[in-house]
């Protein structure tokens, strides 16, 4: 079944979402990403989808979808890059495979291109997102922190990248860094 036409995608950066709406997102991301340990979606995964543009998909006035993007800086080969991360991409568990969460995307992958100088995402569903356009880092990766870089090997492979007009020959084979937060670094 694809996307239904009634689907309408607003983008809009966090301080112009409505309260009421935050918490509709904060909501479905809860649920989307269930009660598991290693899946649930926590406060710092919540803190790090703000300050950015929201991606909130309307679906017969409510609220199904959603991903944000924030600005980064992501080192390739000790190269800063302008990148533009993908963060709290879910859809509500009664709507998923329906086609809303790739409508979302190609909105998300869309807004990147033109400006950023990379696109970055973490998953475990790497199908989905390469159907897109992105494509796994093969690299080491690693986390830059006050006392230097620190290898995240627990995110190798996990960690997928989106070329945009903007973004130099990249050697996806090399190294990847990202600056430190709390919670999960990348």
């Amino acid at each position: 079944m694809t996307a239904s036409h009634d689907f309408v995608i607003r983008r809009l950066p966090t301080l112009d979402v409505a309260r009421a709406d935050l918490l509709a997102v904060r909501n479905l991301l809860v649920s989307a990403f269930g009660p598991g340990l290693e899946e649930r979606f926590t406060r710092t995964d919540w803190d790090h989808s703000l300050g950015g543009t929201h991606f909130v998909g309307d679906l017969d006035g409510a609220i199904v979808a959603h991903a944000s993007v924030v600005e980064r800086v992501i080192e390739v080969d000790g190269r800063p890059l302008r990148t533009g991360y993908v963060e709290a991409v879910a859809v509500a568990p009664d709507r998923q495979g329906r086609g809303l969460g790739t409508v979302l995307m190609r909105e998300v992958t869309g807004w990147i291109e033109p400006r950023y100088e990379l696109g970055v995402l973490g998953t475990g569903r790497h199908a989905f997102y390469e159907r897109l356009g992105w494509v796994t880092w093969r690299g080491h990766a690693f986390v830059r922190t006050p006392d230097g870089a620190r290898r995240t090997p627990d995110e190798e492979g996990f960690i997928l990248v989106l070329r945009t007009p903007s973004t130099p020959p990249l050697d996806l084979d090399g190294s990847i860094s990202c600056d430190w937060r709390p919670g999960d670094v990348w």
